[in-house]
C-alpha cells in the first residue's frame, strides 16, 4: 500500500517542491491550500502523514493541529510542522502544542524525504 502524504500549505512553490521530492521517493502526495481544507482532507482521505504550515489563510497552523488531535480517527497520525517561523521558542511551542516534529523553512531538498520518512518510521 502506498504511504499518502498530506501537505497543507498555502505557498503554492513550497507545496511543488515538497510534492516533487516526495513523489519521488515514491509517496502519494495529497495537497491543501488552507486549514478548513486541510482538516476536510484528512477526515476524508486518513493520510499516513500530515506536514503542516503554521502561517494558513482562515484557520492558523496551531488551530488545525489541535483539531486533528481532537479527533480520535486521526490523533495517531504524526504531524510534522513545517515552518518559516524561526524564533526561539516556534519549535518548542509546535511541539508542545503536539505534533510529532518540526522542519524549518527552506528545507534541504537533500535531506526532506528522508526526514520525512523517520517520522513515519518513529
Amino acid at each position: 500500500m502506498q504511504t499518502t502524504v498530506l501537505i497543507i500549505e498555502d505557498n503554492r512553490d513550497n507545496y511543488y517542491l515538497m510534492q516533487y521530492l516526495l513523489e519521488n521517493k515514491g509517496y502519494k502526495v495529497l495537497g491543501a491550500d488552507s486549514g478548513w481544507l486541510g482538516l476536510e482532507m484528512a477526515i476524508y482521505n486518513t493520510p499516513s502523514i500530515i506536514l503542516l504550515d503554521i502561517q494558513l489563510p482562515e484557520m492558523d497552523g496551531y488551530t488545525v493541529l489541535r483539531r486533528l488531535m481532537s479527533n480520535p480517527d486521526l490523533a495517531g497520525i504524526p504531524i510534522v510542522v513545517v515552518s518559516s517561523y524561526a524564533m526561539t521558542g516556534n519549535k518548542e511551542q509546535a511541539l508542545s502544542a503536539g505534533a510529532t516534529g518540526y522542519i524549518e523553512k527552506p528545507i534541504d531538498p537533500l535531506r526532506f524525504a528522508d526526514q520525512i520518512e523517520s517520522y513515519l518510521k518513529a
